[in-house]
């Protein structure tokens, strides 16, 4: 190799500099993970010649042996990862050596706690790759040479993982990238080949190319022998496989640095032939909210990759699941705009769905405190899925899971099919209330009449739940009703008695309801005796089909805010205020005790005030006795 030429000095990306610091100083506890790494990017290096030579066969330069070489020099202190693939440009070397390309950086950036052991698990759920190296490292050099490039376009990195890098043109006969690490001197352990050796049997051997190492005999002829299977994963038999190839597999696949939460592994022959291993991860990507994001399977055909991020398997409410789907049947030459007019890939996507939700519902079964555990992290991707995917709405309803008036605490731990098991014998409706937030929900005068009848009721406050509950009318052949919207019915549970009360409460207070109508005029589309309340003076009830303050804030974040109409206001005569308001004859006095009951009912729901200024005013003339003031 001749000398370098053209050498820059690159400042590393802000987000680098402080990732490097943290790994410098050793927050993993686990180094030896940085071979891990380092392997599973030479493999993609290797994946991405294979794809590309399909189109363009003279970028294997008449050698068609991929493989990754790992070697050490225990000596000079150093350990090299070769491999043969697409190799980098000078400036791809500064681009991906240089930046971090995840939308989640900052917000990664800002979790951190500088405490040690939280953060380096933080840095594991990043996935960090090629940095992995300087873990063990001092100094990191990368001779790389793209494809297809003469020799003289190769490419040296260095850096000491300090602040900056240098790139440098040189010569390099063999495509591909070879990573030299210069071991730190509490790694020199790793420039060994035995130990070398069971770190590729352990995280690596997986990896469909061979991992070839000199060979620890003397006697032997072979410059380098395989210490790998060397066995695409996926297409070996299920029962030959272990848990620990599956859980390596899966940090192969999605560069995680945590075991999977589950995985479902199906090889299908017949009319279409196909093999598949999806992974549901344990804890959810930072980038998981940005749409834009890569998200998808990876795509072989035939075992010969075709691309990472293929989107059009999986709908987006299953954007979390990773994994592998290698066809039979789609041609080499598939590109993602076939992809998305391809009859059988819309197939496959079915049957690929359909597995993904067979794996969490054994997961719900089978484990069900790792379910909850899936649920903390994914939930809100997964309630999604009612509105996106009608065909598997049920399927996915089963999986959903809500606060409940009959858990305590605003953990999200019952599904729909516990509720209708413990529904009582003449309820027909499953009922929920949507809120703001937990504390809201759990403290809205709308579940009085539930509580007195022992009436289980879901509490929804997550932003997405009124667009769920839109497109998720019923289950298991129970509508849906939301207890704060149009008339309350409670069917076979409310008594010819009660129905009689109510009514007679309406006819003894319809002086009242005048009243406060001809007070209110237009602020309230109706006053009524309340089937709802039990210890509240009043609530506010929206209509049936009014959008509730979830659905508002979304629409008017998109730009296209919700026209709301007047309230009903709903009255319990059987309060002390309202008797008070009712035996009150001066006017002035009657307009302050209702104008409060007003605002108190829209703030119980989560709402604002018109104009809080006059209801502290009325407030405090209330409480002090202070003569009321003219009327509104």
């Amino acid at each position: 190799m001749s000398a370098d030429t053209r050498q820059e000095t690159h400042a590393f990306q802000a987000e680098v500099k402080q990732l490097l610091h943290l790994m410098i100083h050793s927050l993993y506890s686990n180094r030896e993970i940085f071979l891990r790494e380092l392997v599973s990017n030479a493999s993609d290096a290797n994946d991405r010649l294979r794809f590309a030579a399909l189109s363009e066969p003279d970028l294997m330069e008449g050698e068609a042996d991929l493989h990754i070489r790992v070697e050490y020099d225990r000596e000079a202190g150093t350990v090299s990862v070769t491999d043969t693939g697409i190799g980098m440009s000078r400036d791809d070397v500064i681009e991906h050596l240089g930046t971090i390309a995840r939308s989640g950086t900052a917000r990664f950036l800002g979790s951190l706690t500088g405490d040690q052991r939280k953060d380096a698990r933080l840095i594991g759920q990043f996935g960090v790759g090629f940095y992995a190296s300087f873990i063990v490292a001092e100094r990191v050099e990368v001779l790389t040479r793209r494809a297809g490039r003469p020799a003289a376009e190769a490419v040296h990195w260095i850096s000491a993982g300090e602040g900056e890098f240098s790139v440098a043109d040189t010569e390099r006969e063999e495509r591909g990238t070879t990573v030299i690490l210069h071991l730190r001197e509490d790694a020199s352990e790793f420039a060994d080949g035995l130990r070398l050796r069971h770190l590729v049997t352990k995280y690596s051997d997986h990896i469909a190319f061979p991992v070839r190492m000199p060979p620890e005999s003397e006697e032997s002829d072979e410059s380098f022998e395989t210490v790998n299977a060397a066995t695409a994963l996926w297409t070996r038999p299920r029962q030959e496989i272990t848990d620990e190839e599956y859980q390596e597999f899966y940090k192969h696949v999605a560069h995680d640095f945590e075991n999977p939460l589950a995985w479902s592994h199906h090889q299908v022959e017949g009319k279409r032939e196909y093999t598949s291993l999806l992974y549901v991860p344990g804890r959810a990507p930072f980038d998981m909210w940005n749409r834009e994001s890569p998200r998808g399977l990876k795509l072989y055909v035939q075992r010969v990759f075709i691309m990472d991020d293929a989107e059009q398997f999986l709908p987006l409410y299953l954007r979390f699941v990773r994994g592998v789907i290698d066809s039979a049947d789609l041609p080499l030459n598939v590109s993602r705009e076939l992809l998305q007019n391809d009859e059988g890939v819309t197939a496959l996507k079915s049957a690929l769905t359909r597995r993904a939700l067979d794996a969490l519902e054994k997961l719900a079964k089978d484990r069900p405190e790792d379910y909850q555990r899936f649920w903390s992290e994914f939930g809100q991707v997964l309630k999604e899925g009612p509105a996106e995917d009608p065909g598997n709405a049920e399927k996915v309803a089963a999986l959903l899971r809500f606060a409940s008036t009959s858990a305590e605490g605003d953990a999200q731990t019952r599904s729909l099919g516990d509720y209708v098991a413990s529904m009582k014998e003449g309820q027909s409706a499953i009922y929920y209330l949507l809120g703001e937030n937990a504390t809201a929900v759990r403290g809205s005068p709308h579940l009085e009449i539930m509580r007195e009848k022992g009436l289980e009721v879901l509490l929804l406050s997550d932003r997405i739940d009124e667009w769920l509950v839109t497109h998720l009318s019923e289950f298991d052949g129970h509508a849906l009703a939301d207890v704060s919207r149009g008339d309350l019915d409670l069917g076979g549970l409310e008594s010819e008695s009660d129905r009689d009360s109510r009514k007679e409460a309406g006819e003894q207070s319809a002086e009242l309801i005048d009243r406060l109508k001809a007070l209110y005029g237009e602020r309230v589309s109706e006053v009524r005796v309340s089937l709802r309340l039990v210890s509240s003076p009043a609530c506010i009830v929206r209509g049936a089909n009014d959008p509730g303050a979830q659905m508002r804030q979304i629409m008017a974040a998109a730009g296209q805010p919700l026209p709301l109409g007047p309230p009903i206001l709903e009255i319990n005569p059987g309060h002390p205020l309202l008797a008070r308001m009712d035996a009150e004859q001066e006017e002035a006095r009657f307009a302050d005790l209702a104008w409060v009951v007003l605002d108190q009912a829209r703030l119980s729901e989560g709402g604002e005030l018109e104009d809080p200024a006059a209801f502290v005013d009325r407030v405090n003339r209330l409480l002090v006795g202070e003569p009321p003031v003219a009327t509104d």
